[in-house]
């Protein structure tokens, strides 16, 4: 819809941005058209988009307004016309016809990076396990018909059957002895049950194996450890559980939906598949020297939480630390931004209530 101002019709966002996405569907003079399918995940991609500039853009004047050193302060707004929208067209297009929903939970997360070399806002969409389950499913060489997985407790039985002459597939025992004090976490497992039993498999992890992918800068928020709180008017260090077991059993389900365990049939990869592992590779090389810069010139890559969530639920995209300003990336807990230098005093009382931003 146009709205006129000063006389002038102006596009409105929505408008621009499902025009830009159409043209992306042509191949050179071949002009394509979307399903309607499709067309609801572009609109989806839209409110999902505009929701998040909305929330970051609050944060972004709120967080000046709390800087005490104004140098610090982003004065690039969180609106459309800030936003890399061709790069952003071309990846709603790809990511639409694979048929990820970014509406369905923890499938898409939506990620503003500012980017100081174009001025602009490159949006990144992150694949959440959800995400990374939907592609393995599509793609796979042979679809599996039921997948389980679980964590392994101290107390639990797990017995993993092995093919062999006395079994005619592989399978497994799991048995929870005390389910409402299992002890802590030993491993996990994963369980493909195909239509011909004969290819049933199990894999597993032990916590070794689970620990060994938690990132570097792990945050405590997420894996447990120490974090900063206020207590008697004073910042002090804490130990927190974090949310180990969440933590541990995504970084299992990432495991058991790899390429590596659910292999990909080459006649199903299409160009949208090819673009998606382009462009993630892509991101982690700006993310790169976005961290290079800012370790040079001690600015801070703005990454923004995109909705607030209950504390009852471990949040999506990306938490924020209300007092220490540390960012994380929710799927894999890594710490994605060191804190900047705020106000040396106690937050609001409001703020404090609250906890954090989830």
């Amino acid at each position: 819809m146009e709205k006129e101002k000063e006389g002038v019709l102006v596009k409105q966002p929505s408008e621009v941005f499902m025009n830009v996405v159409m043209k992306s569907f042509n191949t050179g003079n071949i002009e394509l058209k979307p399903t309607e399918k499709q067309k609801e995940l572009i609109q989806g991609y839209f409110i999902a988009v505009d929701k998040t500039l909305a929330t970051s853009e609050e944060k972004r004047i709120s967080k000046n307004a709390m800087n005490s050193d104004h140098s610090y302060d982003n004065t690039l707004p969180y609106i459309w016309n800030n936003v890399n929208l061709k790069q952003l067209a071309l990846d709603v297009m790809h990511y639409s016809k694979m048929g990820l929903d970014v509406q369905q939970k923890n499938m898409i997360h939506i990620i503003p990076y500012k980017n100081n070399r174009t001025g602009k806002y490159d949006i990144n969409l992150m694949e959440g396990y959800n995400g990374i389950k939907f592609k393995a499913e599509r793609y796979a060489l042979n679809k599996p018909k039921n997948i389980v997985i679980e964590l392994v407790y101290r107390t639990d039985e797990f017995r993993l059957i092995k093919k062999d002459t006395k079994h005619p597939y592989e399978g497994y025992e799991f048995q929870i002895t005390q389910p409402f004090d299992r002890g802590e976490v030993v491993g996990g497992f994963g369980y493909y049950e195909f239509d011909d039993p004969s290819k049933n498999r199990v894999v597993f992890m032990t916590i070794k194996d689970i620990l060994k992918r938690k990132p570097e800068k792990a945050s405590a928020e997420f894996w447990g450890g120490t974090k900063t709180e206020w207590k008697g008017n004073k910042k002090t260090e804490v130990q927190t559980d974090g949310w180990y077991e969440e933590m541990c059993l995504k970084t299992l389900k990432r495991f058991v939906y790899s390429e590596a365990n659910i292999p990909l049939d080459p006649t199903r990869i299409d160009e949208s598949y090819e673009y998606m592992k382009k462009r993630e590779m892509e991101i982690a090389r700006c993310e790169t020297e976005a961290e290079i810069q800012q370790n040079a010139n001690k600015e801070a890559i703005d990454v923004e939480v995109t909705e607030k969530q209950t504390v009852h639920e471990i949040p999506q995209n990306v938490y924020k630390d209300t007092i220490s300003g540390e960012m994380a990336n929710v799927d894999s807990g890594e710490v994605i931004k060191e804190p900047v230098q705020q106000e040396k005093t106690q937050p609001k009382q409001a703020e404090m209530d609250l906890g954090p931003n989830w």
